[in-house]
């Protein structure tokens, strides 16, 4: 990996490049997912069955679209036993963990009578998307349909390709443990559209989550406004801040595994020891020579990967958050104090033994998270997702006429008299 001094260009020129990656960069895919969408909201089930003929080669029709019950049943026995009860196992980790989130509605009284407060409720329905086909991914699944069955949102639906048909085993499998209740045979921006505007075959939904190519993040993108989304998800990433005494082979390790995502990907590591940069440029050399996916590991380290030996930790914090990544790991001395310093992250991994893909699997936060700096002001996949809030205002007469002569200037303020008569002639 590329060895850099830390300085405030070097910081500038990656962000630059890191920021490249974003979905709203690739403007050449927007007028095909553009294309689909309008075709979906025209056409309904017609285009839907079409694109996904056209795509993933199989015979669609409205009879076979959803998944049935028969088709979980043939999952569960396609899928090993020591699987399913390690996805059991996640799945009430990632449940445990999404119950404490819960909030509770509120309400407080006033002298005179008045109440105010807040009303918790839960969307009615969401539209969960899964990648299928080369790549699937289970865990995913999970991390989508259990906060929002957490939540208590009552109907919650899950689309994923079925390439010649058949939807991956685990996929299945995963979805039926979390908790779906429809399952529909469709991808792409195509199974946006039916979430977004609803077909014969598909009911529309209220809010559509979940990570999916290009074109799926571009949908999410146009039709949000119409429907609720998540977030706009980018190629994965990871941060690492590490000093002298960090492992280099735990470090080179631990980068190397959002690297094989795709070459999109990004692995950063920010230190103070040059000793450790140069034993962890040392550490990836020999992963990338044993490890399955070494192809894409080497394209997205060369176009995304840096090793950064800044000067103070004060320094490294600073790029780190500014950065904003994915995900950020701490291997220092004294990682905890570190971490409270850490603003701008999706998720963060405090100590040699906080590996990232304990957080993408098992450990129960979601794996679910901001990327291309956007951990500046957006959260992981939570509960609060899958939950509205509603002001709840009830004042008193006494509590009215306190203040309505107050609330009259305001708005005469503002030059909307109809306003001030609203309440003015409650008191003539």
């Amino acid at each position: 990996m590329r060895i850099v001094n830390l300085t405030e260009d070097t910081k500038n020129d990656i962000l630059k490049n890191l920021l490249k990656r974003s979905p709203s960069q690739y403007t050449e895919y927007e007028k095909t997912v553009s294309d689909i969408l309008s075709n979906v909201k025209q056409k309904g089930d017609e285009a839907v069955f079409e694109l996904t003929k056209k795509f993933d080669k199989w015979d669609i029709n409205a009879s076979n679209v959803r998944v049935t019950k028969e088709e979980i049943d043939a999952a569960y026995k396609a899928v090993d036993s020591e699987f399913i009860d390690v996805l059991k196992e996640a799945a009430q980790n990632i449940r445990v963990f999404h119950e404490k989130q819960l909030r509770d509605s509120w309400f407080f009284s006033k002298k005179d009578g008045s109440i105010l407060g807040q009303k918790i409720t839960p969307i009615d329905s969401v539209g969960c998307y899964a990648p299928g086909g080369k790549a699937y991914y289970p865990s995913s699944v999970l991390m989508n349909i259990i906060p929002a069955k957490v939540a208590g949102v009552e109907r919650i639906a899950l689309a994923t390709p079925a390439v010649g048909g058949v939807v991956q085993p685990v996929t299945l499998v995963a979805a039926d443990i979390a908790g779906v209740d429809e399952i529909y045979k469709i991808g792409g921006a195509q199974a946006v559209g039916a979430f977004a505007y609803g077909t014969e075959s598909i009911k529309k939904v209220d809010k559509i989550t979940g990570p999916g190519n290009i074109f799926v993040a571009l949908a999410k993108k146009a039709v949000f406004g119409q429907v609720g989304i998540d977030s706009i998800a980018g190629p994965s990433e990871i941060l690492v801040i590490a000093d002298e005494t960090a492992d280099p082979r735990y470090v080179a390790a631990d980068l190397l595994s959002q690297a094989e995502h795709d070459e999109l990907a990004s692995a950063i590591l920010l230190t103070t020891s040059s000793e450790l940069a140069q034993k962890v440029s040392e550490e990836v050399d020999g992963f990338i020579k044993v490890l399955e996916r070494s192809e894409i590991i080497k394209k997205s380290l060369d176009n995304y990967g840096y090793i950064l030996v800044g000067e103070s930790m004060d320094d490294i914090i600073d790029a780190a958050n500014e950065i904003a990544s994915e995900h950020v790991e701490i291997m220092t001395k004294d990682a905890a104090r570190v971490m409270t310093k850490v603003r701008n992250a999706g998720a963060i991994f405090v100590g040699p033994y906080s590996s990232e893909p304990l957080g993408d699997y098992f450990a129960g936060p979601n794996h679910i998270l901001p990327t291309n700096g956007t951990a500046k002001f957006f959260s992981p996949l939570n509960v609060d997702d899958f939950t509205k809030k509603t002001s709840i205002i009830s004042y008193s007469e006494e509590g009215l006429r306190a203040v309505h002569e107050k609330i009259e200037y305001f708005a005469k303020k503002e030059c909307l008299t109809a306003h001030a008569n609203s309440i003015a002639v409650r008191f003539e």
